[in-house]
Protein backbone atom coordinates (compact mmCIF):
# COMPACT_ATOMS: atom_id res chain seq x y z
CA UNK A 1 0.00 0.00 0.00
CA UNK A 2 1.67 3.36 -1.20
CA UNK A 3 0.35 6.88 -0.10
CA UNK A 4 1.58 9.82 -2.20
CA UNK A 5 1.20 12.93 0.21
CA UNK A 6 1.84 16.00 -1.44
CA UNK A 7 2.16 19.12 1.14
CA UNK A 8 2.75 22.53 0.99
CA UNK A 9 5.66 24.87 -0.21
CA UNK A 10 5.67 26.87 2.80
CA UNK A 11 7.19 25.73 6.16
CA UNK A 12 3.93 26.83 8.27
CA UNK A 13 1.37 25.17 6.40
CA UNK A 14 3.57 22.22 6.19
CA UNK A 15 3.61 21.44 9.31
CA UNK A 16 0.19 21.83 10.08
CA UNK A 17 -0.64 19.13 7.31
CA UNK A 18 1.68 16.68 9.61
CA UNK A 19 -1.21 15.32 11.87
CA UNK A 20 -2.82 13.94 8.19
CA UNK A 21 0.33 11.92 8.20
CA UNK A 22 -0.10 11.07 11.36
CA UNK A 23 -3.64 9.87 11.04
CA UNK A 24 -3.26 7.99 7.95
CA UNK A 25 -0.08 6.41 9.22
CA UNK A 26 -2.33 5.21 12.47
CA UNK A 27 -5.19 3.73 10.37
CA UNK A 28 -2.65 1.91 7.93
CA UNK A 29 0.70 1.31 9.89
CA UNK A 30 2.24 -0.47 7.27
CA UNK A 31 1.52 1.89 4.25
CA UNK A 32 4.00 3.26 2.73
CA UNK A 33 4.95 7.34 2.43
CA UNK A 34 6.15 9.54 -0.44
CA UNK A 35 6.49 12.82 0.43
CA UNK A 36 6.62 16.01 -2.23
CA UNK A 37 6.69 19.29 -0.47
CA UNK A 38 8.87 22.56 -1.00
CA UNK A 39 12.57 22.73 -0.14
CA UNK A 40 11.84 24.72 2.90
CA UNK A 41 10.24 21.67 4.41
CA UNK A 42 12.12 18.88 3.01
CA UNK A 43 13.69 17.92 6.53
CA UNK A 44 11.05 18.08 8.64
CA UNK A 45 9.62 14.30 7.13
CA UNK A 46 13.00 12.39 7.14
CA UNK A 47 12.27 10.97 10.69
CA UNK A 48 8.60 9.95 9.51
CA UNK A 49 8.23 6.21 9.95
CA UNK A 50 7.59 4.20 6.72
CA UNK A 51 9.22 6.61 4.65
CA UNK A 52 10.12 5.74 1.05
CA UNK A 53 11.38 8.52 -0.30
CA UNK A 54 11.07 13.04 -0.05
CA UNK A 55 10.54 14.81 -3.35
CA UNK A 56 11.76 18.22 -3.00
CA UNK A 57 9.93 20.43 -5.37
CA UNK A 58 11.53 23.31 -6.44
CA UNK A 59 9.39 26.17 -7.86
CA UNK A 60 9.65 26.45 -11.90
CA UNK A 61 8.50 28.74 -14.50
CA UNK A 62 5.18 27.25 -16.47
CA UNK A 63 4.66 25.34 -12.82
CA UNK A 64 7.04 22.87 -15.00
CA UNK A 65 8.27 21.48 -11.21
CA UNK A 66 4.45 19.58 -11.54
CA UNK A 67 5.89 18.27 -14.49
CA UNK A 68 9.10 16.97 -12.78
CA UNK A 69 7.00 15.64 -10.08
CA UNK A 70 4.44 13.45 -12.52
CA UNK A 71 7.73 12.25 -14.18
CA UNK A 72 8.90 10.87 -10.74
CA UNK A 73 5.68 9.22 -9.57
CA UNK A 74 3.80 7.98 -12.61
CA UNK A 75 4.80 4.86 -12.88
CA UNK A 76 3.76 3.73 -9.47
CA UNK A 77 0.09 2.17 -8.53
CA UNK A 78 -0.26 4.65 -5.56
CA UNK A 79 -3.28 3.06 -2.60
CA UNK A 80 -3.88 6.84 -2.04
CA UNK A 81 -2.73 10.09 -3.19
CA UNK A 82 -3.07 13.38 -1.16
CA UNK A 83 -2.79 16.73 -2.77
CA UNK A 84 -3.05 19.64 -0.33
CA UNK A 85 -2.20 22.19 -2.48
CA UNK A 86 -4.83 20.98 -5.34
CA UNK A 87 -3.08 20.82 -8.34
CA UNK A 88 -4.81 17.89 -9.75
CA UNK A 89 -2.14 15.71 -10.40
CA UNK A 90 -4.28 12.92 -8.79
CA UNK A 91 -6.31 12.35 -11.92
CA UNK A 92 -3.05 11.82 -14.30
CA UNK A 93 -1.80 9.12 -11.64
CA UNK A 94 -2.63 5.39 -11.38
CA UNK A 95 -4.21 5.76 -8.12
CA UNK A 96 -7.32 3.87 -6.37
CA UNK A 97 -8.33 6.73 -4.15
CA UNK A 98 -7.34 10.70 -4.89
CA UNK A 99 -8.04 13.53 -2.40
CA UNK A 100 -7.58 17.20 -2.86
CA UNK A 101 -7.38 20.28 -0.94
CA UNK A 102 -8.31 23.23 -2.80
CA UNK A 103 -8.06 25.90 -0.72
CA UNK A 104 -11.02 27.23 1.95
CA UNK A 105 -12.20 30.52 2.48
CA UNK A 106 -13.23 29.12 6.28
CA UNK A 107 -12.15 31.08 9.05
CA UNK A 108 -11.64 27.79 11.43
CA UNK A 109 -7.82 27.14 12.05
CA UNK A 110 -5.94 25.38 9.67
CA UNK A 111 -5.66 22.02 11.53
CA UNK A 112 -9.78 21.88 11.48
CA UNK A 113 -10.31 22.15 7.77
CA UNK A 114 -7.26 20.02 6.41
CA UNK A 115 -8.74 17.69 8.80
CA UNK A 116 -11.89 17.72 6.99
CA UNK A 117 -10.23 16.85 3.86
CA UNK A 118 -9.62 12.82 5.06
CA UNK A 119 -13.48 13.46 6.86
CA UNK A 120 -11.64 12.97 10.23
CA UNK A 121 -14.02 13.18 13.46
CA UNK A 122 -11.37 14.84 15.37
CA UNK A 123 -9.12 17.58 14.34
CA UNK A 124 -5.24 15.78 13.47
CA UNK A 125 -3.09 17.51 15.86
CA UNK A 126 0.65 18.14 13.75
CA UNK A 127 3.03 15.93 14.64
CA UNK A 128 6.86 16.15 14.46
CA UNK A 129 9.12 12.72 14.44
CA UNK A 130 12.30 13.01 15.48
CA UNK A 131 15.16 10.20 16.26
CA UNK A 132 17.74 9.24 19.01
CA UNK A 133 20.63 10.79 16.87
CA UNK A 134 18.44 13.85 16.21
CA UNK A 135 17.90 13.94 20.31
CA UNK A 136 21.74 13.44 21.03
CA UNK A 137 22.48 16.29 18.40
CA UNK A 138 20.32 18.35 20.63
CA UNK A 139 21.26 17.36 23.99
CA UNK A 140 24.77 19.04 22.77
CA UNK A 141 23.33 22.21 22.20
CA UNK A 142 23.80 23.48 25.80
CA UNK A 143 24.28 21.55 29.52
CA UNK A 144 21.71 20.29 31.31
CA UNK A 145 22.08 22.43 34.42
CA UNK A 146 18.73 22.27 35.53
CA UNK A 147 18.18 25.99 34.55
CA UNK A 148 14.57 26.65 33.22
CA UNK A 149 14.69 27.82 28.92
CA UNK A 150 13.31 30.16 27.05
CA UNK A 151 13.17 29.52 23.07
CA UNK A 152 12.52 32.91 21.14
CA UNK A 153 11.55 32.53 17.28
CA UNK A 154 12.05 36.87 16.44
CA UNK A 155 12.10 35.69 12.84
CA UNK A 156 9.22 34.90 9.88
CA UNK A 157 8.88 35.03 6.72
CA UNK A 158 7.62 38.60 5.83
CA UNK A 159 8.69 41.86 7.58
CA UNK A 160 5.04 42.90 8.25
CA UNK A 161 4.94 39.82 11.13
CA UNK A 162 8.09 40.74 12.55
CA UNK A 163 7.86 42.35 16.34
CA UNK A 164 10.71 44.29 16.89
CA UNK A 165 14.34 42.56 18.09
CA UNK A 166 14.46 45.16 20.81
CA UNK A 167 11.05 44.06 22.52
CA UNK A 168 11.55 40.32 22.25
CA UNK A 169 14.89 41.07 24.33
CA UNK A 170 13.25 43.11 26.66
CA UNK A 171 10.38 40.49 27.26
CA UNK A 172 12.96 38.04 27.53
CA UNK A 173 15.03 39.91 29.78
CA UNK A 174 11.74 39.96 32.17
CA UNK A 175 10.72 36.57 31.87
CA UNK A 176 13.82 35.20 33.11
CA UNK A 177 14.82 38.05 35.52
CA UNK A 178 14.95 37.01 38.96
CA UNK A 179 11.54 37.80 39.91
CA UNK A 180 10.15 36.59 36.42
CA UNK A 181 8.62 33.06 35.25
CA UNK A 182 11.72 31.68 34.37
CA UNK A 183 14.58 33.00 36.92
CA UNK A 184 18.22 33.29 35.52
CA UNK A 185 16.70 31.54 32.71
CA UNK A 186 18.75 30.20 29.33
CA UNK A 187 17.55 32.32 26.42
CA UNK A 188 17.93 30.24 23.04
CA UNK A 189 17.16 32.01 19.78
CA UNK A 190 16.57 29.69 16.88
CA UNK A 191 15.83 30.65 13.15
CA UNK A 192 16.23 29.45 9.92
CA UNK A 193 18.74 29.83 7.30
CA UNK A 194 19.25 32.78 5.64
CA UNK A 195 17.53 34.45 8.88
CA UNK A 196 20.66 35.47 10.62
CA UNK A 197 20.26 39.32 9.94
CA UNK A 198 16.44 39.16 11.00
CA UNK A 199 17.74 37.83 14.99
CA UNK A 200 20.58 39.62 15.01
CA UNK A 201 18.87 42.85 16.69
CA UNK A 202 17.57 40.30 19.55
CA UNK A 203 20.55 38.47 19.78
CA UNK A 204 22.92 41.82 20.45
CA UNK A 205 20.50 42.54 23.45
CA UNK A 206 20.94 39.97 25.33
CA UNK A 207 23.61 38.47 27.70
CA UNK A 208 25.97 36.57 26.29
CA UNK A 209 26.87 34.08 29.43
CA UNK A 210 22.81 33.81 29.19
CA UNK A 211 21.94 33.04 25.81
CA UNK A 212 22.46 30.22 23.26
CA UNK A 213 22.36 31.44 19.58
CA UNK A 214 21.05 28.70 16.74
CA UNK A 215 19.57 30.69 14.15
CA UNK A 216 20.26 28.86 10.79
CA UNK A 217 22.81 25.84 12.39
CA UNK A 218 20.06 23.23 12.85
CA UNK A 219 17.57 20.41 10.62
CA UNK A 220 14.36 20.68 11.51
CA UNK A 221 14.11 17.83 13.42
CA UNK A 222 16.81 18.83 15.57
CA UNK A 223 15.49 21.80 16.19
CA UNK A 224 11.89 20.00 17.65
CA UNK A 225 14.22 17.91 19.56
CA UNK A 226 15.85 21.40 20.70
CA UNK A 227 12.44 22.70 21.95
CA UNK A 228 11.31 19.94 23.67
CA UNK A 229 14.33 20.55 25.96
CA UNK A 230 12.61 23.85 26.34
CA UNK A 231 9.96 25.26 28.99
CA UNK A 232 8.28 27.78 27.11
CA UNK A 233 8.28 29.16 23.28
CA UNK A 234 7.54 33.03 22.10
CA UNK A 235 7.77 34.14 19.09
CA UNK A 236 6.18 35.48 15.43
CA UNK A 237 3.57 34.19 13.68
CA UNK A 238 5.94 31.79 11.06
CA UNK A 239 6.82 27.77 10.72
CA UNK A 240 8.99 27.75 13.44
CA UNK A 241 6.29 28.85 15.57
CA UNK A 242 4.13 25.75 14.53
CA UNK A 243 6.95 23.65 14.84
CA UNK A 244 7.53 24.48 18.87
CA UNK A 245 3.45 24.12 19.09
CA UNK A 246 3.95 20.26 17.26
CA UNK A 247 6.76 20.15 19.57
CA UNK A 248 4.51 20.12 22.70
CA UNK A 249 6.65 22.74 24.13
CA UNK A 250 3.93 25.69 25.36
CA UNK A 251 3.98 28.26 22.95
CA UNK A 252 2.79 31.68 22.46
CA UNK A 253 2.08 33.24 19.07
CA UNK A 254 2.62 36.87 18.32
CA UNK A 255 0.10 38.02 15.87
CA UNK A 256 -0.73 41.24 13.65
CA UNK A 257 -1.30 41.35 10.39
CA UNK A 258 -2.63 37.33 10.24
CA UNK A 259 -5.78 35.80 11.91
CA UNK A 260 -4.57 34.07 14.79
CA UNK A 261 -7.84 32.20 14.56
CA UNK A 262 -6.73 30.69 11.46
CA UNK A 263 -2.78 30.63 12.07
CA UNK A 264 -2.71 29.98 15.60
CA UNK A 265 -0.41 27.61 17.47
CA UNK A 266 -2.36 24.60 17.63
CA UNK A 267 -2.25 22.51 20.90
CA UNK A 268 -3.25 22.72 24.70
CA UNK A 269 -0.76 24.52 25.74
CA UNK A 270 -0.52 27.77 23.33
CA UNK A 271 -1.95 31.24 23.26
CA UNK A 272 -1.74 34.04 20.88
CA UNK A 273 -1.58 37.59 21.86
CA UNK A 274 -2.55 40.10 18.73
CA UNK A 275 -1.53 43.45 18.40
CA UNK A 276 -3.60 46.31 19.57
CA UNK A 277 -5.09 46.45 15.85
CA UNK A 278 -7.09 43.50 14.67
CA UNK A 279 -6.56 42.08 11.57
CA UNK A 280 -9.02 43.89 9.36
CA UNK A 281 -7.95 47.05 11.11
CA UNK A 282 -4.48 46.36 9.87
CA UNK A 283 -5.28 45.67 6.49
CA UNK A 284 -7.36 48.83 5.87
CA UNK A 285 -5.20 51.19 7.13
CA UNK A 286 -4.35 54.03 4.33
CA UNK A 287 -1.39 52.96 2.49
CA UNK A 288 -1.02 49.29 3.40
CA UNK A 289 0.97 47.05 1.00
CA UNK A 290 1.31 43.49 1.60
CA UNK A 291 4.74 43.56 -0.33
CA UNK A 292 6.06 46.12 1.87
CA UNK A 293 8.74 44.91 5.25
CA UNK A 294 7.75 47.29 7.52
CA UNK A 295 6.31 45.62 10.54
CA UNK A 296 2.74 46.00 11.20
CA UNK A 297 3.63 44.55 14.80
CA UNK A 298 4.50 48.11 16.36
CA UNK A 299 1.04 47.91 18.97
CA UNK A 300 1.85 45.02 20.82
CA UNK A 301 3.57 46.43 23.53
CA UNK A 302 6.04 44.63 25.53
CA UNK A 303 3.53 44.77 29.02
CA UNK A 304 1.00 43.17 27.04
CA UNK A 305 3.25 40.30 25.47
CA UNK A 306 4.38 39.76 29.01
CA UNK A 307 0.91 39.24 30.49
CA UNK A 308 -0.11 37.09 28.25
CA UNK A 309 2.83 34.67 28.19
CA UNK A 310 2.53 34.90 32.21
CA UNK A 311 -1.35 33.85 32.15
CA UNK A 312 -0.60 31.00 29.84
CA UNK A 313 2.47 29.63 32.04
CA UNK A 314 0.55 29.68 34.87
CA UNK A 315 -1.94 27.58 32.65
CA UNK A 316 0.26 25.52 31.52
CA UNK A 317 1.78 24.16 34.91
CA UNK A 318 -1.94 23.32 36.35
Amino acid sequence: MRILFITSNRLGDAILSTGLLDSLHSQFPKARFTIACGPAAASLFTAMPNLDRVIVMQKKPWAGHWWELWKQVATTRWWLVLDLRGSGIGQFLLARRRRSFHGSGSRMHKVIVLSHVLKLKTPAAPRVWISEDHKKAAAKLWPNDGRPTLALGPTANWGGKIWPGERFAELALRLTAENGILPNGRIVVFGGPGEEALAADTLSRLPVDRSVDLVGKLDLPTISAALRRCDFYIGNDSGLMHLAAASEVPTLGLFGPSREETYGPWGEKTAAVRTDLSFEDIIKQPGYDYRSQDSHMLTLSVDKAQRAAEHLWRYSRD
